[in-house]
């Protein structure tokens, strides 16, 4: 049995023809399948906690983009019983990317119904104030978060969709962000004992896999089953310096540039002086001033 949690409305309202799309072929080789339509903010993480309450052995398959990826991980229960498939219909798809799973809906399909691989990944978790929230892809602080925020609420991220170049929301929405960007002090600890100080930070993040906003490819080495995060700072370096940056994480050449730190770590703890705001798979989260990132203890296994 494969649970499908699909998001009707995915690449900017396409998710629902895309589903028919897929039920014909369900159909058709004779799956058995239940569909979980999500119908508002959050309800994919509420289909998989009870889809995973019992503890009992289960295939979950997000149709959707990173967003909704997301919010089905923070809501799995009993990890070990769970094998995940993935079929992109968002904009983003840096875990589809990340993982080097096929882009293409109905290729993804093929191999999520026919593959007998799959692949035991980490969960990374973010922690602020009293709660955490799981992610699959990165979290950070700082101006990468900043640009989470805005695409949030810009329809800029809608146009683009629409045209099929999501990519130069990112871009359009970075430079809008990077204006109005005020770098600030940080302490970061890593692994308890390695202290950090930084006078001008940009942002911090915790990668699990290489890629965030698009195709991004901030921490090119980073891997999901090495039970490690890779830590990225970029701080004191003037904007202009900043603003060379961006065009290489494309490339992921950025790595060789002033002002680039990247750092392997099981946790790492943040302090900034003042609120900035945060994200977790590109979901916007309030303005926080300590955050942590760390791991899951268990593993959770993608169809490969």
């Amino acid at each position: 049995m494969y649970h499908f949690i699909a998001n009707p409305n995915a690449r900017s309202g396409q998710g629902l023809a895309l589903w028919e799309k897929i039920k014909l072929k369900l159909i058709a080789e004779h799956i058995d399948y239940q569909i979980h339509f999500t119908h508002h903010r959050h309800h994919a993480t509420e289909i998989a906690a009870e889809l995973t309450a019992s503890g009992d052995p289960v295939t979950i398959v997000v149709l959707g983009g990173d967003g909704s990826v997301d919010e089905v991980i923070c809501g799995l229960q009993n990890l070990s019983q769970v094998t995940l498939g993935y079929i992109p219909i968002g904009s983003g798809n840096d875990f589809g990317r990340g993982l080097a799973l096929p882009s293409d809906t109905m290729k993804a399909l093929d191999l999520v119904l026919h593959s007998d691989q799959t692949r035991k990944i980490n969960l990374g978790v973010l922690h602020y104030r009293d709660k955490v929230h799981r992610f699959a892809v990165s979290s950070g602080i700082g101006y990468d978060a900043a640009i989470c925020h805005q695409l949030c609420i810009s329809r800029v991220k809608v146009f683009f969709n629409r045209l099929g170049l999501g990519k130069l929301a990112y871009a359009a929405c970075s430079l809008y962000r990077l204006r109005r960007c005020q770098p600030d002090e940080m302490e970061i600890l890593l692994d308890d004992t390695k202290r950090l100080h930084f006078k001008r930070v940009f942002f911090a993040s915790a990668f699990n896999l290489p890629y965030e906003g698009g195709g991004c490819k901030f921490c090119p080495d980073a891997k999901p089953d090495d039970d490690l995060l890779d830590f990225i700072v970029i701080a004191d370096v003037p904007k202009i310096i900043a603003l060379a940056i961006l065009p290489t994480v494309f490339s992921g050449k950025h790595t060789r540039l002033p002002g680039v730190h990247i750092f392997r770590c099981k946790k790492a703890e943040v302090h900034s002086k003042v609120a900035l705001p945060v994200h977790s798979d590109g979901e916007p989260i309030y303005l926080q001033k300590d955050v942590s990132f760390s791991l899951e203890p268990e593993t959770l296994k993608i169809i490969t």
